[in-house]
Parts: C-alpha cells; sequence; structure tokens
C-alpha cells in the first residue's frame, strides 16, 4: 500500500534551482520553522555551465561534480524519488515508488531532459566515431578528444538545435574554443568549421548577435542557419539535415565530418508536459514575473523546465529564486506578491581561450551588464569570472542562498548616452 507524507512545501527537483530555493528559505527570517522536502533522484550534482570548459581541456569534469547529500540545506529533507505525477487538484505529487507527497506550497523546477532519441542514429554512436557532446557528462571528455585529434583538411560540425534549451550559447562556444585550439596549432586555414543552427541568426539579442558574426567571420567559420540535425550515420561519419525555413524549407541535406559536436532537442520531464501544470508547449506555466502558476495560486515554477521566456541558464534562476522565496513567504504570512523577475538571464560567452564575451539581458533583448564595461568586448576578467568566479559563487554562496548574491545588474548605456 502506498505511503502518503505531507510537508509544508515541497520542492521537485534538487538541481540549481531546487537547491537555491531551499536554501534561500533556510536563511530568511523564520525560514528554520518550515518543513521543506526536496524531490530528487540523483545521488550527483553538476556545476553544469563547466561542461564548455571540460570539452575544451580547460576544466577537469571531477570539478563540476558534487554529492547530492552535501548540497541539501539543513533540516530539509530529501525524498530520492522521482515525480511520477502531479494532481494539484488535490495538492499532491505522486512518486514513481508509488507513494505520494502532500503540500501546502509546491515549488516545480525538474530541469530539461535530453531528447537524443529525437536524432536518428545518434544514441548508437555518441561518444565514439569521432561524435560527441558537451551536453553529457558521460561524453564531455571526448569533446576535448575528438579536438586534439583534428588534423589538417579536417572538417567539424557544431549543431543547435530548436529553442528552448539549455544555455543557448554553449553549441557555438565550443565552435569557437575548438577553431582558437585549430589556429593555435598552425592548422585552421586548412580545416573546415561549421555551425549548422536551427536559428535564423547567431544570437537571440541582436546587439551581441552582430559581434559573433565578427568572431564567426574572424575564425573562417562557415555558418548555416536554420538547418536542423535529424539524423547521424557514425560509422560513414555523416550527418544529415532538414532546413527549417526559407524556399528550401523541409529540404533534407547530408554533410560528412571528421567530427560532430551535436546539442539534443531538450523538454521538461514527461510527469510536467504532459501533465495538468503544463502550457501547450509542455513547461511549467508561471506568470512571467511572479512565477507564480496561472491556475494554482500555491504553486510556482522557476528555471529551465518553467514557461518563462527567457534564457535558460543559471545565471536566470540566480534571479528568480529570490522571486519565488519571496512569494513562499508572502502567501505564508500576508503581502503583495513580488512580481519582480525581468528576464535576466546570462550567457559568458568564451570565443577564445582567454577571452569571453560577457552577455546579459533581460526581456526584450535590454542588454544589462554587472559591470559598467562594454558588454561587447571580448575579455580576459570575463574568462577569470567564467572559469573560476562562477564556479566558486555557484557551490559556495548561490547553493547556500546568500542573499548578496541576488543584487540587481545596470542597465547599459553606449557612450553616446542612448539607452539600447
Amino acid at each position: 500500500m502506498s505511503e502518503i507524507k505531507h510537508h509544508q512545501i515541497v520542492i521537485v527537483g534538487g538541481g540549481t534551482a531546487g537547491i537555491t530555493v531551499a536554501a534561500s528559505l533556510r536563511r530568511k527570517h523564520g525560514g528554520n520553522d518550515l518543513d521543506i522536502a526536496i524531490i530528487e533522484p540523483s545521488d550527483v550534482h553538476y556545476y553544469q555551465p563547466a561542461f564548455t570548459l571540460v570539452g575544451a581541456g580547460t576544466y577537469k569534469l571531477e570539478k563540476t561534480r558534487r554529492q547530492e547529500q552535501g548540497l541539501i540545506p539543513p533540516k530539509v529533507r530529501w525524498i530520492k524519488d522521482k515525480a511520477a505525477r502531479f494532481d494539484p487538484e488535490n495538492n499532491k505529487v505522486e512518486l514513481s515508488s508509488g507513494d505520494s507527497v502532500s503540500y501546502d506550497y509546491l515549488v516545480v523546477c525538474p530541469g530539461l531532459e535530453l531528447n537524443w532519441e529525437k536524432i536518428e542514429g545518434i544514441a548508437e554512436t555518441l561518444g565514439r566515431n569521432a561524435v560527441c557532446s558537451n551536453y553529457s557528462p558521460e561524453h564531455t571528455e571526448y569533446t576535448w578528444q575528438c579536438i586534439q585529434e583534428l588534423k589538417p583538411a579536417a572538417k567539424a560540425l557544431f549543431t543547435q538545435p530548436p529553442l528552448p534549451f539549455k544555455c543557448p550559447g554553449a553549441p557555438q562556444k565550443i565552435a569557437y574554443l575548438a577553431a582558437d585550439y585549430l589556429r593555435k596549432k598552425g592548422i585552421l586555414e586548412n580545416c573546415e568549421v561549421h555551425f549548422l543552427t536551427h536559428a535564423p541568426a547567431m544570437f537571440a539579442v541582436p546587439f551581441f548577435s552582430k559581434e559573433l558574426d565578427k568572431v564567426v567571420a574572424r575564425y573562417g567559420i562557415k555558418v548555416h542557419f536554420q538547418h536542423n540535425l535529424v539524423s547521424v550515420d557514425g560509422e560513414k561519419k555523416s550527418a544529415t539535415f532538414e532546413i527549417a525555413g526559407g524556399d528550401r524549407k523541409g529540404v533534407k541535406i547530408t554533410m560528412d565530418f571528421d567530427m560532430l559536436h551535436a546539442t539534443p532537442p531538450q523538454s521538461p520531464p514527461q510527469a510536467v508536459k504532459s501533465g495538468p501544470l503544463a502550457n501547450e508547449a509542455g513547461f511549467v506555466d508561471v506568470h512571467q514575473h511572479s512565477l507564480q502558476h496561472k491556475k494554482y495560486s500555491n504553486i510556482f515554477g522557476l528555471g529551465d523546465a518553467c514557461s518563462t521566456p527567457n534564457s535558460k541558464t543559471a545565471a536566470a534562476i540566480r534571479k528568480q529564486a529570490p522571486v519565488v522565496v519571496r512569494n513562499l513567504f508572502v502567501l505564508i504570512n500576508g503581502g503583495k506578491l513580488d512580481e519582480g523577475y525581468d528576464g535576466y538571464a546570462s550567457c559568458p560567452l568564451t570565443t577564445a581561450y582567454g577571452k569571453v564575451m560577457m552577455a546579459e539581458f533581460i526581456y526584450g533583448g535590454k542588454v544589462t551588464p554587472t559591470f559598467p564595461l562594454d558588454p561587447r568586448k571580448e575579455r580576459w576578467l570575463n574568462w577569470w569570472i567564467k572559469t573560476t568566479g562562477l564556479p566558486m559563487m555557484y557551490w559556495d554562496y548561490m547553493l547556500k542562498g546568500h542573499e548578496w548574491f541576488f543584487e540587481h545588474n545596470l542597465d547599459y548605456v553606449e557612450p553616446t548616452g542612448q539607452e539600447l
């Protein structure tokens, strides 16, 4: 017979969002009196923003990995299970084990799943035949091996699927680092580097997209817009793409390769996308500023699986978590809902070894840098922030719920005074 447990606040997902919310709740005045539980099946927690660096040979995989148990805040119950079904009418979550958890308030942040099955043939060849991906901790080290094995006249393909997916800048970051590696070896001019993206431009924010066009030109990378990877033949080292727009929409083309870095399509877990909390696209249907569910007032969503139209990054969670925490206390103690999430996201674009363009922006593509510097410039300072500063902040401050880490960013103003 299944067991029903009850907790005041139940958090589905023990990734970046879930741990940050739980830790922040604990640090708030009165937070120690809350009864909080986290539903999370995994024993291991990864700092995923560093996977690109692992794939480029500048970061050790073991540094991205910590045990989940050590990150669960004190006095927070860890339910080591998976959410199988949501029953918001009865304030209940059913688990894979057959047990159920009831709640007064629910926070849904299970992250996204990698849908490799949507690329025909890739599951059979991923991790060999020079087919790699930084989106999988099992294969990101193989990316570095593939890059090192590129020789003169090699052809390297880097793919990007339809949005939304985790860290939209990551598919092109590794392309730039691979090109820079080939440049340092003196063979870039003899190689072909291709970036094939479902998108119609290099980046969703035109301010940064224009600068990335220059980076692409600097390396001689051949860009194919509105191309979506649909199948891979690892033995033959060939990849097939379907054109997603224009006069040739629906046409399929096949390219051979000496290296293929693939980014998989992604979606929320089945329990979310097929359940009562989802919008038509399968994401947790929340108000884009308050992060409260549009139908169920005692439910909030944040992170990659929620419907907010922002870039899916850990930096977005950094600004979403305080809003969710404040609104939970509003529901418990009374007051006015905080509608303060402005769509902030950040994408440190690694354009070379030792150079990063720090793209920060909010809803509408408005640029909002942390520092009063031109964010279009590639800087070594940003490389240090990406490789050293942000991992430290993530483990020691964000996941521990320190309030000062969530301060607002600046609005960027051009030297002429014209706001962007």
